[in-house]
């Protein structure tokens, strides 16, 4: 494997999620984000942006994110407490009560939210180094967890994605030195989220390269690989299994 300019510096650029009513979606985030100290950096007529985790409206091209989890950083165990209670109270469903979770890990604190369209939010606590952003991991759910798995190793050495472990019904890839995870899980596929994750010009060129030149699931089609507003990748774009998975 060629070394990767990534590793060391990768992180979630940006997450974006489709809603249905944009305006009511930012107001019930902004009310749970509001407790980890997560303050929102942008809001335009079609976007609103915690600093890498976005929402934007669905249309008839972009349905909503359905089955997506997304776990944001606490800074103590309280914030988690009060990012539980304040999601309830504002009309998320209870996903799991604040408390400790070792079966993650010793200092694992976290509490859980769901909402109609089954994606999950989480706000973690845990003791040293802390992913940069906002974002501790993002899991999605694929139909073919072994194809899906060869894909983000693909590109894993441009997007600075390292496998760390799998099975056949999960896998679970750490991005950059301390920068947080991405999880696959079996099941019904996450649909309409957008994934980016940080590079430079030539990360971005030997992202789009490999993910063209991947094997997996060539019925994907063309990759639409691109260099935005800002250095980033777009993993939907050439995901390996769930056409659906897409910007």
């Amino acid at each position: 494997m060629r070394p990767s300019s990534s590793t060391g510096s990768a992180m979630y650029d940006h997450v974006t999620l489709r809603l249905s009513d944009l305006v009511a979606g930012t107001a019930l985030f902004a009310t749970v984000l509001d407790q980890l100290e997560i303050e929102q950096t942008a809001r335009t007529p079609s976007f609103s942006v915690w600093g890498n985790f976005a929402l934007t409206e669905a249309d008839e091209d972009h349905p909503i994110a359905r089955r997506v989890h997304v776990a944001f950083i606490a800074p103590s165990p309280g914030h988690v407490d009060r990012f539980w209670q304040a999601g309830v109270d504002a009309g998320f469903a209870d996903d799991g009560a604040a408390g400790p979770r070792r079966v993650y890990a010793d200092d694992y604190y976290a509490a859980f939210l769901k909402d109609p369209a089954g994606n999950s939010f989480e706000a973690v606590y845990r003791d040293g180094e802390r992913a940069r952003g906002k974002i501790d991991h993002v899991a999605i759910r694929v139909a073919d967890v072994e194809a899906s798995t060869a894909f983000y190793s693909t590109i894993g050495d441009a997007a600075g994605l390292t496998l760390r472990r799998q099975s056949p019904d999960s896998a679970a890839f750490a991005l950059g030195a301390s920068d947080g995870s991405l999880l696959i899980f079996a099941g019904r596929p996450t649909e309409s989220v957008h994934i980016a994750f940080s590079g430079t010009d030539d990360d971005i060129r030997r992202f789009h390269a490999d993910a063209c030149a991947s094997p997996v699931n060539p019925r994907n089609g063309a990759a639409r690989g691109r260099a935005a507003a800002r250095t980033q990748y777009e993993s939907e774009a050439f995901h390996a299994d769930d056409r659906r998975l897409r910007h």
